[in-house]
């Protein structure tokens, strides 16, 4: 009788045990899910500014065509990305271009006067930093998850349960221009 009582006692702590490491699996993943929406707005509004830059710059620079058609490709890449992988890749590129962009911009000296030209610039610095904050908090949330789908005993059942490995916001060979806050120049 005794015997069945600490086996009894067994069971129920071992499937407290399993339930709250899985409570909190789903509520790590869930601040996941949520840090990479944050980030998937920034990169929207990012995307959402594009146009309005190259039709400024349009005005002032119709001959710089290739820098132009290489930001509108890469904003339209960024804005079918649908992965983590992709968006990562296309986010890179736009960045690139948009960096070839402001390249541009410094040869017009005109443009560089633009006041819309120079709000467009504001905001996209602006929200830049907030794309950095945004991705530091999803790589953190990641990287928290992922602790804990790895650590004992979570790792002997969650990756029965559906909870695998995310992949972080890595910026790749753009890394070192990410870390620097945009430069508006005047």
């Amino acid at each position: 009788m005794i015997a069945l009582i600490v086996l009894m006692v067994i069971v129920v702590a071992v499937l407290m045990m399993v339930i709250g490491t899985y409570n909190r699996l789903v509520a790590l993943r869930q601040t996941a899910n949520n840090a990479y929406a944050d980030v998937d707005v920034q990169l929207k509004q990012r995307q959402d500014l594009v146009p309005n830059l190259v039709e400024t710059v349009k005005g002032y620079a119709a001959h710089e065509r290739g820098t132009l058609d290489e930001v509108v490709a890469a904003r339209a890449a960024a804005a079918g990305a649908t992965d983590i992988e992709g968006k990562v890749a296309a986010e890179n590129a736009l960045t690139g271009a948009l960096g070839k962009l402001f390249v541009v911009a410094e040869a017009y000296p005109d443009l560089k006067a633009n006041q819309n030209f120079m709000q467009l610039q504001a905001a996209l610095g602006d929200i830049e930093n907030k794309l950095a904050a945004a991705r530091r908090f999803f790589n953190n949330a990641v990287a928290e998850f992922n602790a804990q789908a790895q650590s004992f005993p979570a790792v002997l059942f969650a990756a029965s349960m559906g909870f695998t490995q995310r992949d972080f916001f890595d910026l790749g060979e753009g890394r070192a221009a990410a870390q620097e806050a945009p430069q508006v120049k005047f």
